[in-house]
């Protein structure tokens, strides 16, 4: 009945669709969800278009992908601008020079580089060899005990000591007095949300909600020649290798009527470690000038990953990556047919620009 049967509503699967509508492909897409767009679905509240699954800000330096998401939506001035919240005390993020004011005193970059050597020499180290030694060695132990520790362990649910540095590596740090999260050329979230924008990448494909692979597998096997799969990798082979690991997050979500301003700030993390939550979303922040009667907030909690949660951030330690590889060597050999793609087809933890590059790419290698 169709040419593609695209498994994930997501980003990546619904690029691939929309691609190969254009080639006059025939598309069915389904996904277990009730709801396209997967992790960047939005859902209107009280006026707001609420980040159900945390917050994603769109940014990128690619041309290439702010031209393409940009076909199918306009996009709002939002600058990235999260502050932590360590004890009562409000930090800037990104690591700036509002940051090092606040944390010594300092008002040149000369005096917060001297302080953040100091400690580094102090420290001793000369070659990082886990997070904990990786973030020091970038902004000193004062700044990683407040800001970094305490968030960071709740995030992975694991020591920093015991957390490869790589995790830590693309962490901001600027000698100015700017507070934008991103370095990029590009910034923004859709005005309608990321569910609108979802919505018009699939047009003209078939879809179909609630509706899960490995519950009817033999049936939507038969309705397409070839498949798209942007689910785990492992468990379309019944985890016959092994299991890969996962972090999951769990999102408490309120409406408050009784105010218009929870928190002054999209995003505020909490870096103490006692503090269950990583951070706090208002959504209403996220579109700058939306003027509605009272406010969302969402609170994000991680967790340990368990078969049948929901996962989101890739564990990619040796163990792990080694068993993805072995994962995609059978999948040559047992099912050349089938395309993985995505975060979790193909086990790698990718931005959103990324995740469109890499789409197209692979719906370019589709003929």
């Amino acid at each position: 009945m169709y040419d593609y049967l695209i498994v994930g509503a997501g980003l990546t699967g619904s690029i691939i669709a929309h691609e190969l509508r254009k080639k006059s492909h025939s598309v069915l897409v389904i996904d277990k969800r009730n709801h396209i767009a997967g992790n960047i679905y939005t859902e209107n509240i009280i006026g707001i278009p609420a980040h159900v699954y945390g917050p994603h800000i769109f940014h990128t330096n690619s041309p290439k992908a702010w031209e393409y998401v940009s076909k199918f939506t306009s996009f709002n001035r939002f600058t990235n601008c999260p502050v932590a919240n360590y004890k009562g005390e409000i930090y800037s993020l990104p690591f700036s020079m509002w940051t090092f004011n606040k944390m010594w005193g300092v008002t040149t970059p000369e005096q917060a580089r001297a302080k953040i050597e100091s400690q580094v020499r102090e420290a001793g180290i000369t070659s990082p060899g886990n997070l904990e030694e990786q973030a020091i060695s970038l902004v000193g132990r004062d700044i990683y005990e407040r800001l970094i520790k305490g968030y960071t362990e709740k995030q992975w649910g694991r020591p920093c000591s015991e957390l490869p540095a790589f995790i830590i590596r693309r962490l901001p740090v600027r000698y100015t007095y700017d507070n934008n999260y991103y370095n990029a050329l590009y910034q923004g979230i859709p005005d309608e949300g990321y569910t609108a924008m979802i919505s018009r990448m699939l047009e003209g494909c078939d879809v179909r909600l609630g509706c899960d692979y490995f519950a009817d597998r033999g049936e939507l096997d038969g309705l397409a020649g070839k498949i798209v799969f942007t689910g785990q990798i492992d468990a379309y082979f019944g985890h016959e290798l092994g299991i890969l690991e996962y972090r999951t997050l769990r999102f408490e979500t309120e409406t408050l009527k009784d105010t218009d301003n929870f928190q002054g700030n999209a995003i505020v993390n909490y870096t103490e470690r006692d503090i269950p939550f990583t951070r706090c979303m208002e959504h209403k922040h996220f579109y700058p000038g939306l003027s509605v009667k009272g406010t969302v907030i969402t609170r994000e909690y991680p967790s340990e990953w368990s078969a049948g949660s929901e996962p989101y951030y890739p564990v990619n330690n040796e163990r792990n990556n080694s068993l993805y590889e072995s994962y995609k060597a059978l999948a040559l050999e047992k099912k050349p047919d089938v395309i993985f793609a995505g975060r979790l087809g193909e086990y790698k933890y990718y931005d959103m620009d990324a995740a469109v590059i890499r789409a197209l790419e692979i719906a370019g290698q589709i003929s």
